[in-house]
């Protein structure tokens, strides 16, 4: 059994059961509709009826974990007598990361004889849960908690993340595109084939022309950039559209021979920024 805990943050976009099957504990971030006055968890709603309630018009706003509700999840662990190490969600992408850093500071000043880790993956969605995999297995093989803290640091940039959008319009309420770059997409049918950066942010790289095509683009970022993909894991998530994610899957396995170990749903923290049809490919690459 370890002596130490590790702890995620529902950013990952995997299931509750499956994380904790990992033995790995789950923090988890919060939403708000618009039109709402309270926040809801990550995992309040399925999928599908969060993404139906932005298909019909209302939109949401997320918020970074602050560093109160980390000392709060982290405590009880902690009076346990178990070490506590945190893989956090990407610094590029929001300051949960930061939050944590500061609640394991003032944790350490209550608690001088326990290990209190924090780490940012820079990695987000199903490439979060990517790389925590690999690190749970790493656990399991018995690596300590440092060791855990340095293969995160040094896998974690290799973690590649594609990923296209159905729909232009979620990405420029975001402000990763203008509004006039999104009308043009729309009406010509293109297709932003985006990816995660070396600071963990996200960025425009390719336009294709129509959905199907960026299909196969994201299949082929995978063969030319992925370490050994046949027989390194594949992760795939998608913003309430299976079907679509199949398509990908297929080309995948029937036209490169690779298998995709785990295909899963976009949760609301991520699905808030960018919208349902989302498809994004995770898997171990040279860089990103």
């Amino acid at each position: 059994m370890r002596d130490y805990v590790i702890i995620a943050d529902s950013s990952l976009d995997l299931p509750k059961e499956t994380i904790k099957n990992w033995g790995v504990e789950c923090i988890e971030m919060k939403y708000r509709f618009d039109d709402e006055n309270a926040d809801r968890k990550n995992y309040e709603l399925t999928a599908k009826e969060f993404y139906d309630k932005i298909r019909s018009g209302r939109s949401s706003k997320t918020s970074a974990i602050n560093s109160e509700e980390f000392k709060e999840f982290f405590t009880p662990f902690l009076k346990d007598g178990k070490d506590v190490i945190y893989l956090g969600f990407s610094s590029g992408l929001s300051a949960t990361y930061n939050f944590s850093t500061i609640a394991c500071e003032e944790l350490k000043e209550q608690f001088p004889d326990r290990k209190i880790i924090s780490v940012d993956t820079l990695c987000e969605s199903a490439g979060y849960g990517l790389l925590l995999y690999l690190a749970k297995n790493k656990a399991d093989s018995g690596a300590n908690i440092e060791e855990i803290a340095e293969y995160v640091k040094e896998t974690g940039p290799k973690v590649c993340h594609w990923f296209t959008v159905d729909d232009l319009m979620y990405l420029k309420r975001g402000g990763r595109i203008s509004p006039t770059v999104a009308l043009a997409g729309t009406v010509l049918g293109i297709k932003p084939i985006l990816h995660m950066d070396d600071e963990g942010k996200l960025v425009k790289v390719e336009k294709v022309r129509g959905r199907k095509a960026s299909f196969e683009r994201l299949a082929q970022k995978v063969v030319e950039t992925g370490i050994d993909p046949k027989n390194n894991p594949v992760f795939l998530s998608h913003g309430d559209c299976y079907d679509d994610a199949m398509q990908v899957v297929s080309i995948l396995e029937k036209k490169y021979g690779i298998k995709t170990e785990s295909i899963s749903e976009i949760g609301p923290v991520i699905g808030s920024h960018s919208g349902p049809g989302t498809i994004a490919v995770f898997y171990l690459g040279r860089e990103r």
